[in-house]
């Protein structure tokens, strides 16, 4: 599915995706007090990074190097970013830009591999991937924990959405309100991981 031809909310969710996770990675790179050539890279590949092992996995053209919209956004997202001192953002801004990415990613990712062919499991797969490897990429090239460790929401959040969006799909509503339900539903419940810190029971060991 490529992005132009997607229908409009699926797109709209692309870019949405798109923006709020380079705003992730470029507000991580600052925080390390790199400079502003790092914060195109963190932006990049936060925003990036978990599209493109799902159009390789998918055998899809890679969305950014058909298209370069994604990589300016991410240079224009980034370099406000970095313009912007530390004390003006919230301790939790890159969490909640996070959720929102991840939301916006495991539905859009979902679809587009959907559009491929691929079995509903296996696009609610994509739909994970799409949503939760930039993030872990950013948090390792950062060199800080990664969000994957901590006890919260996180992938269920993105498994959630996806899995919501095939199932509304399949019983017939729109695949518009289908998107925003989804992505609704999954940005609710990563907020509920930030604010309450509500998780899956752990292993007990």
């Amino acid at each position: 599915m490529d992005p132009h031809t997607a229908a409009p909310v699926l797109h709209l969710l692309s870019l949405a995706g798109i923006t709020v996770f380079a705003v992730s990675g470029a507000l991580a790179a600052a925080r390390q007090r790199l400079d502003i050539i790092a914060a195109g890279f963190f932006a990049i590949v936060t925003a990036t990074g978990g599209g493109t092992v799902r159009d390789l996995l998918i055998a899809a053209p890679v969305f950014w190097m058909k298209d370069a919209v994604p990589i300016v956004i991410c240079i224009m997202v980034a370099g406000a970013v970095w313009l912007v001192p530390l004390t003006r953002w919230p301790t939790r801004a890159l969490d909640w830009f996070d959720a929102a990415g991840l939301a916006a990613f495991a539905v859009y990712g979902t679809a587009k591999a959907l559009g491929t062919g691929a079995s509903p499991l296996s696009a609610v797969a994509m739909g994970v991937v799409t949503a939760c490897l930039g993030g872990i990429i950013r948090d390792m090239v950062a060199g800080i924990p990664s969000i994957m460790l901590r006890n919260e929401l996180y992938v269920t959040a993105a498994l959630a959405a996806g899995l919501i969006f095939v199932v509304l799909l399949h019983a017939g509503v729109p695949q518009a309100w289908a998107s925003v339900v989804s992505a609704a539903i999954g940005f609710a419940l990563r907020g509920a991981g930030i604010v309450w810190k509500l998780a899956l029971p752990r292993h007990p060991g």
